[in-house]
Order: structure tokens, then C-alpha cells, then sequence
């Protein structure tokens, strides 16, 4: 049994204490008793009980009927009334008041204990249904997404602030109006008027039909071009499996739409960078290694021109000069293809390759560098097979770019030496090719940072010699990595996958 606090309200004083006799028998408390109903209206606000057994004639200008909705207005207590006359119009008047139960005089201690547990429990389950409607509205109220309920009738019961926001509607106003009043739909492209989405599932009973987009036209003509709106609807299901309405959600498309053009335009915009990115890193990198033979053309050229000059010339030396200038143009050449190739990742001309003699053919390309730094040369060439598959000009480019940033990392005056040393060797299927320089070494730098296009610490590098060469090696199969020297300068090796029977 539920123990309560009880106010009770009765103008005939014997009644009204055996009525609290009989209620605290029961195991009730009771907080008060009234005779008048501007009395019992006062006591309910100030002891705030758990029911009020409320008797409808009472002394004074207002009767049981009207202190009950005085105070269910206020308090929302629940009221059981006590009479004696229960004819028809007593009966409705009472009824508009929602009371939790009547007891007609006279009436036994067995039947008050079980209307009064009825009314408890009647008015806790309604307690428990507002906070559980106080929540549903809540939670309605703070999505972003348009909400309306409606009836079976179409008639719309309910809709949360968004709609309101969306439909030019304020939810009073549209209570009970056909919900095709207060969400007008065109088609988004023809304009012309589609069906209310409630009437579609109220008529198939589907639970949750495909969802729409649509044009939604507010009221007032706000936005003359209505708002796309993506509508969702399903049906309101009783316990005999009826449709008794409808939901229906709709969000606002058009901030999405705009984040998505947004974003198209913000890819478009990526791309064109990435693709004058990639311009620039590929005339960086021709400059770079173009730059190399040009100018051993121009020196070339210089020392034809002066042997020309002469009042005798030596025919047989310009024709060396001349030779060269032809080889290093076509070298030129061989570069130029070579970077267009690396650029698409494909060998220009693969073939099989002999590391070893590469490696010396590229330090006699050299040779006028290497002995205007003043730089030793030390190597370990491994001379016999295996042999590498790739693109010769990409290789030598490769390790070109290795010696010439050996060079200049070796480029301070107050270095006590200044010291190449490459070896070549294989094993376990990898041919391995190791330079190493007497330079400062990589200290502190970023080991990753070195391979990419355009990062140099050189002030006027270009950043390209050792993003072409990674590229050139991973486009082989193979790895290049960087570490500091065992006693001092900077070791860079790259290992490339070989034949196990020669060529």
C-alpha cells in the first residue's frame, strides 16, 4: 500500500474526523482539514499533500467543484471527490476538473482505501507519462531537424522549434491545421506540388517509407524559392498495429550543400595547386640536373673558342673539346627524357645495368669537380656481376647526385680534409652502393625532410637532388636512407634489387 499525505476537505465537522480516524488507520498522514474551499485552496499551496479527498458542497461562495480546479491548475494534486449528490450535472461539472476518483456518501473504510490507492497510483503513472512527454518535447526541441507530429486525421499536434524556424509557423498557430497548410512541398525542380508525405504513409501503413527531397515553401514567402529540404515520415503505430498519425522529420539541405560545393571548389582548387606543384618540382628538378652539362658545355665551348683562336690551330684538341661538347649535349638530352620518364614512373630504357662501372664512369664525369674542391676519392667497387635491371641514365643520375651533394657538403674552407669514399657490394639479392663524405654531417636536420622536392639547406639549392634521387630508386624497387657517419659527415646508401645470374 502507498502511504500518503492527505488533505482532507468537509464542511461537516463528525465527518470529517472519522474520515481521519479511518485514514490513519490506513497508515496515511493527514496534513489538514478544511471546511471552505478558499480554505482548502490555501492549505494545498502551503502543505502541498499527495491528494486531496475534496468534498463538493462546502461553506462559503466556492464549492468542492471549483477549489478542485483551482488547485489541480496550480499544483497538479490529485483530487478524489466526496458526495452525496451525484446527479448528471454535478457528474460533468466535476469531470472537468480530471479527478482521480469519487466516493459517495455514505461509503466504507474498504471502499476509501481502494479508491484512494487508485488515485495514488493513477496519478503517479500520470507523473511519470508528463516527465516522460517533458523529455520527448525536450529532446525534440533541441535537434536541428524539423519535427511535426500529426494525427489520423492529418491535423498536426505538435512541432519543435526548428520547424517553426523552417515553416514560418509558430507551433500554436499550427495545432490542429492540416499538416499540408503548414508544410507546403514542391518538387525541387518543377515546382510543382507534391503530396503530403503524412497522407502517403497513413495510407500504406509502410512503418518507414523512402525518404524525399523537396522544396519546402514558407509561410509568408520568407525565401521565394522555398528551401531543399530531405523529408523523412513514418507512421504512429497503436497496440492493434493502426496507424493513428505520423513524424515527420525534414532537414534544411541547403548549409550541406553549400559545404559540398564548397568543398568540390576546395578540390578543384587542391588539384591545381598540386598540378602547378608538380610544374614546378619538375622544372626545378630539369633545372637541376640539366645543369650539370651545360655548363660543362659552356666550359667546353670556352676552351674550343680559344684553341681556335690561336694564329695555328690545334685541330686535333678542338676536335677532343668539340666531341665533348657533343657528348655532354647528348647527355643533356638523355637527362631531359630521363626526368620525363621518372615523372610518369616508368624506366625511359631499361636494360641491365653494371653498378660498379657506373659508379666510375659517373667520378670521371666529375673529375674537374671533384679536383677543384680538392677532394679525395676513395673506392671499393665490387667488380663482377650481379648485375641491376633499370634505366641507365636514371641510375647514373642517381649517383651523380649522391657525389655532387657529397661535393658540396664538403664545400667549408676550414674542413681538415675533404674525403669521398664509395663502395659497392651485394648480398641476399641486393646490390648496395655506399657514399660517404668528410662533411659537417646531418646533426639535427630531419633525415625525412632532406627527400623532400624543394627543401634544401643550402642558400641557393634548389631541393631537388635528393627527392629526384629517392624517386629514382623506389621507382627500381630498392630504398635510399641517410645516417650520420661513424666519425663525423653523413653516409647515404641505396640498396637495388639484383639478378642472381648476371644479366
Amino acid at each position: 500500500m502507498i502511504a500518503a499525505r492527505i488533505l482532507i476537505v468537509e464542511d461537516d465537522r463528525i465527518v470529517a474526523r472519522d474520515i481521519q480516524h479511518q485514514l490513519s488507520r490506513m497508515g496515511h498522514v493527514v496534513v489538514g482539514m478544511s471546511a471552505s474551499g478558499e480554505d482548502a485552496v490555501r492549505q494545498a499551496c502551503s502543505q502541498q499533500p499527495d491528494l486531496v479527498l475534496m468534498d463538493i458542497r462546502l461553506e462559503g461562495e466556492m464549492d468542492g467543484i471549483e477549489a478542485a480546479r483551482r488547485i489541480r491548475d496550480a499544483h497538479r494534486i490529485p483530487i478524489v471527490f466526496l458526495t452525496a449528490y451525484a446527479n448528471d450535472e454535478v457528474v460533468h461539472r466535476a469531470s472537468l476538473t480530471e479527478p482521480f476518483g469519487y466516493l459517495l456518501k455514505p461509503f466504507e473504510e474498504p471502499q476509501m482505501r481502494t479508491v484512494i490507492q487508485m488515485a495514488l497510483y493513477k496519478h503517479a503513472s500520470d507523473t511519470k507519462l508528463r516527465l516522460s512527454e517533458r523529455r520527448y518535447a525536450a529532446t525534440l526541441a533541441s535537434i536541428r531537424d524539423g519535427v511535426i507530429l500529426s494525427n489520423r486525421d492529418g491535423l498536426v499536434d505538435f512541432m519543435n522549434r526548428a520547424a517553426e524556424t523552417m515553416t514560418g509557423w509558430t507551433a500554436a498557430e499550427a495545432a490542429g491545421q492540416p499538416l499540408s497548410a503548414v508544410f507546403v512541398a514542391v518538387d525541387e525542380e518543377t515546382l510543382e506540388p507534391l503530396e503530403d508525405f503524412s497522407a502517403v504513409v497513413l495510407r500504406s501503413g509502410d512503418f518507414a517509407p523512402p525518404e524525399r527531397q523537396s522544396r519546402l515553401l514558407p509561410r509568408g514567402g520568407g525565401e521565394p524559392a522555398g528551401i531543399v529540404v530531405e523529408e523523412r515520415c513514418s507512421a504512429i503505430i497503436d497496440d492493434r498495429n493502426e496507424p493513428v498519425g505520423s513524424i515527420l522529420v525534414f532537414r534544411d539541405l541547403t548549409q550541406r550543400r553549400r559545404i559540398a560545393e564548397a568543398l568540390r571548389t576546395a578540390q578543384a582548387d587542391l588539384a591545381h595547386i598540386g598540378r602547378l606543384t608538380m610544374m614546378g618540382e619538375l622544372a626545378a628538378a630539369v633545372a637541376h640536373e640539366v645543369n650539370q652539362p651545360l655548363m660543362a658545355i659552356v666550359t667546353n665551348a670556352g676552351t674550343c673558342l680559344q684553341h681556335l683562336s690561336q694564329p695555328q690551330p690545334d685541330l686535333d684538341k678542338t676536335r677532343v673539346v668539340v666531341e665533348r661538347i657533343v657528348r655532354d649535349a647528348q647527355r643533356a638530352g638523355d637527362v631531359v627524357r630521363s626526368i620525363r620518364a621518372l615523372a610518369r614512373r616508368t624506366p625511359a630504357d631499361p636494360g641491365w645495368v653494371d653498378i660498379s662501372a657506373l659508379v666510375a664512369d659517373t667520378l670521371e664525369l666529375v673529375r674537374a669537380e671533384l679536383r677543384r674542391a680538392r677532394v679525395t676519392v676513395e673506392t671499393d667497387l665490387q667488380a663482377e656481376p650481379p648485375w641491376v635491371h633499370g634505366d641507365r641514365v636514371q641510375l647514373q643520375q642517381l649517383v651523380l647526385n649522391l657525389v655532387m651533394n657529397a661535393i658540396e657538403a664538403m664545400s667549408a674552407e676550414d674542413l681538415p680534409e675533404r674525403r669521398l669514399r664509395i663502395v659497392t657490394g651485394s648480398a641476399d639479392g641486393w646490390f648496395r652502393v655506399r657514399v660517404e663524405d668528410s662533411g659537417p654531417g646531418l646533426g639535427d636536420t630531419d633525415v625525412d625532410a632532406i627527400f623532400r622536392a624543394l627543401y634544401t639547406t643550402k642558400p641557393d639549392g634548389l631541393g631537388m637532388g635528393l627527392s629526384i634521387s629517392r624517386s629514382i630508386v623506389e621507382l627500381h624497387g630498392g630504398r635510399l636512407t641517410a645516417t650520420p657517419g661513424a666519425s663525423g659527415g653523413s653516409v647515404f646508401e641505396f640498396v637495388l634489387p639484383v639478378s642472381p645470374g648476371g644479366k
